[in-house]
């Protein structure tokens, strides 16, 4: 048996429960905590590493394991911040519900001022941040603001649409539009 096997062998039925212990620090629940170190023993060992005992082997396996869940939340993170531009099932209905809506929001859009128009359309719907809306715009990030409460909470009652407040200066937001109940 090659050397690197056994070593594998050897952390796997000496040190596991004390990786799996210190994968539970990281994720909620035992069964991801597994997960978590199958993975890290996947990247420790997928490569032909020369370890010198079981020890260093884990050492190894311990900053996989830290690597692994960096690596997973950063992926849950994207994936977060890029969820709405991927469609729902209220969203799918038909084309009908799709074209719906745009008129729907054509129509609430024309009844913001033009600078609260300005202001929305660039935040909600080419997803820029308030400091790059106001320096397109050229005003300041206060005024963005302001145009954004004001634009949203007429969006609020015209579209009866979710809009919640720490989306209006976040990085990602979403408009949630409730298809036919609008006024």
């Amino acid at each position: 048996m090659s050397e690197w096997r056994a070593v594998l062998e050897a952390v796997i039925r000496e040190r596991r429960p004390a990786l799996v212990g210190y994968a539970c620090l990281f994720v909620r629940d035992r069964s991801a905590a597994e997960d978590l170190v199958q993975e890290a023993l996947v990247r420790t060992f997928a490569r032909r590493r020369t370890f010198g005992d079981v020890h260093q082997a884990e050492g190894y396996a311990r900053q996989a394991i830290r690597t692994a869940f960096l690596d997973q939340a950063r992926k849950d993170t994207t994936w977060r911040s890029r969820r709405h531009l991927f469609s729902d099932d209220a969203a799918a209905r038909g084309p009908e519900s799709a074209a719906g809506a745009s008129v729907d929001v054509r129509a609430a859009l024309a009844t913001l001022s033009p600078r609260e128009r300005a202001c929305v359309v660039l935040r909600f719907f080419d997803d820029l941040t308030v400091a790059d809306i106001a320096a397109h715009l050229g005003v300041g990030e206060g005024a963005v603001k302001r145009y954004l409460h004001d634009g949203a909470a007429k969006l609020r009652v015209s579209l009866a649409v979710e809009i919640a407040d720490d989306e209006i200066g976040g990085a990602a937001a979403t408009l949630t539009i409730i298809p036919g109940r609008a006024s």
